[in-house]
């Protein structure tokens, strides 16, 4: 067995460095968790990678695109084609309710139709398009939209089983804290999960992904109003809410093939030759860049550190899903 020197920098608040999603993908190997890696994975929460002199490969969860003068090879949401440097390996398949949406749905007409009508579950808006919170309002002037996360909530606090939650209305407004092509987080997976109809705005690319029927996409209408009119309709409708709840989540079903797929893309890293596997040189322009880059993120490094993991937390609980 192939034995392998890793080290695991600038991942989430939480992230276990000894079981994860990669190194669930390299079980084939001995792995070796060292201050002194051959190979360094990293992400957007610390600036540590910019010390290491490795094969370096990134993971990106958030709306950021790779920046690959800084690694050699990137995991993230965007669709990109660049050799065998990029796998897209958006954050809603490493979520834990992924494998869900696989399993026929449990359809029963009168349980899916006894429901309330809409849910919402939002922690803070801090760092938020302001879309979400006037899509709340214009939808809850139709009929009230239970909000269960400590903004705007009105169920007397903050819910402690989002899945259960939501799973008791017909309806889950699903944003995005941001519209940026490919950036599809658990969002509208969790309400896929809970078997209640996502209303989603976000990645204006999402189709790609799921099935365009299967939810209500507000990027695709003029105006929030229209969106609205729809939902009214598909609310007052009950077969045009049905056929809808009766559509398959995703388009196409090899999407569950991910891990084996991460799997290839990594052994295809760690066995070529180390020389071969290094794509980042140190010299002419990339070298000035990546000398600029670890003086602006030295310089105050104690201050940036905790913004940015402060900034994570308000953004999603502190924890990915």
């Amino acid at each position: 067995m192939k034995s392998l020197k890793i080290k695991f920098v600038d991942f989430w608040p939480g992230f276990n460095p000894n079981d994860n999603f990669i190194t669930n993908a390299l079980k084939g190997y001995e792995i070796v968790i060292t201050d002194t890696p051959d190979y360094l994975f990293f992400s957007i929460f610390g600036y540590s990678h910019l010390k290491y002199n490795c094969v370096k490969i990134m993971f990106v969860g958030e709306n950021i695109v790779p920046d690959f003068n800084l690694c050699d090879y990137a995991m993230g949401f965007d669709f990109l084609n660049f050799g065998d440097r990029y796998m897209r390996l958006p954050l809603f398949l490493i979520c834990d309710n992924f494998k869900e949406l696989s399993v026929t749905k449990d359809f029963s007409p009168k349980r899916m139709l006894n429901r309330k009508f809409c849910s919402i579950v939002v922690s803070n808006a801090q760092v938020s398009n302001p879309i979400r919170e006037r899509f709340f309002r214009l939808l809850s002037e139709y009929k009230q939209v239970d909000s269960g996360g400590r903004l705007w909530n009105n169920v007397g606090g903050p819910v402690a089983d989002k899945q259960k939650f939501i799973s008791g209305y017909k309806f889950n407004i699903a944003f995005e804290n941001s519209a940026v092509l490919g950036y599809t987080t658990e969002k509208i997976m969790d309400a896929m999960t809970a078997n209640t109809l996502p209303i989603y705005w976000g990645n204006p690319w999402v189709g790609r992904d799921f099935n365009k029927r299967s939810f209500v996409n507000v990027n695709s209408f003029a105006s929030l109003e229209k969106a609205v009119e729809y939902i009214v309709d598909l609310d007052t409708n009950d077969e045009r809410y049905l056929e809808m709840m009766q559509e398959p989540w995703v388009n196409d079903v090899s999407i569950f093939d991910w891990e084996d797929k991460l799997c290839a893309f990594l052994a295809h890293i760690v066995e070529k030759p180390f020389a071969e596997a290094q794509y980042l040189v140190d010299d002419g322009m990339q070298k000035l860049y990546k000398q600029n880059m670890k003086t602006l993120a030295f310089v105050n490094e104690k201050l940036k550190v905790p913004r940015l993991i402060s900034a994570y937390k308000k953004l999603s609980n502190g924890k990915y899903k």
